[in-house]
């Protein structure tokens, strides 16, 4: 039996085997997904605690997500060698190579804050983590419900994600401004203002490739462009 998931009609392909590779390919898009989901609030709870070990843990396990990328990768050649597929099947295959490789660059930046949290362990916390706390929470959500979204094949809610970058973009606005001013008024703290003003911008990134999934999905269900103002 087909899942929502695998064919948006509901209907069955003629061949069984076609409706195991793209529920197959559907499975490891979530499982990579919801790897490079848990990387990214491992990452900002390292930072956050101070904790190095799991900062290191974050880092080691990167290479799991290119695992899952090169495994989507070879099953899309596969599928699209294979069988020939056609209109929503055919968007849904390609389209999951570029949302593997969003999903891939989302883990790198949550490298990259791990190795800055790393960096930042040893330094006293000041108010300006309360502002990168929250860019994160809005970072993270935007990557849960985009991937909810895919599962479900929901525009609405992925329209909704993408709408939603706007505000992570005006908070790391007001972070850097923040940072600027902490950096003119103690330059004991530039280096730690570096390190943080790094990190929001990595997260600024992510909610960027939330946002890039969106349009996919988007894409992917109707054949077109996310073509509507966004909401302030």
């Amino acid at each position: 039996m087909v899942n929502q998931a695998a064919d948006p009609s509901g209907a069955k392909h003629i061949v069984q085997s076609f409706d195991d590779d793209m529920n197959g390919l559907t499975s490891k898009i979530i499982q990579m997904g919801g790897f490079a989901e848990r990387q990214v609030a491992d990452a900002v709870e390292a930072l956050v605690n101070r904790d190095i070990v799991s900062a290191s843990r974050v880092i080691e396990r990167d290479k799991e997500v290119d695992h899952f990328e090169e495994e989507i990768d070879q099953d899309v050649i596969r599928i699209l060698a294979m069988r020939q597929p056609m209109a929503v099947d055919l968007r849904i295959i390609t389209m999951a190579l570029k949302i593997s490789n969003d999903l891939e660059r989302t883990s790198d930046y949550a490298v990259s804050i791990a190795k800055r949290a790393q960096r930042l362990a040893d330094h006293p916390e000041f108010a300006a983590m309360n502002q990168v706390r929250r860019i994160s929470e809005q970072a993270i959500g935007m990557v849960k419900d985009v991937l909810d979204a895919f599962v479900d094949r929901d525009v609405e809610k992925a329209t909704d994600v993408w709408n939603r970058d706007q505000e992570l973009d005006r908070n790391y606005t007001s972070l850097f401004r923040e940072l600027i001013t902490y950096m003119l008024e103690d330059p004991r703290r530039i280096s730690q203002c570096i390190d943080l003003l790094f990190i929001a911008k990595n997260l600024e990134r992510i909610g960027d490739h939330a946002t890039n999934i969106a349009e996919k999905i988007n894409y992917m269900m109707l054949g077109s462009s996310i073509n509507q103002p966004r909401r302030d």
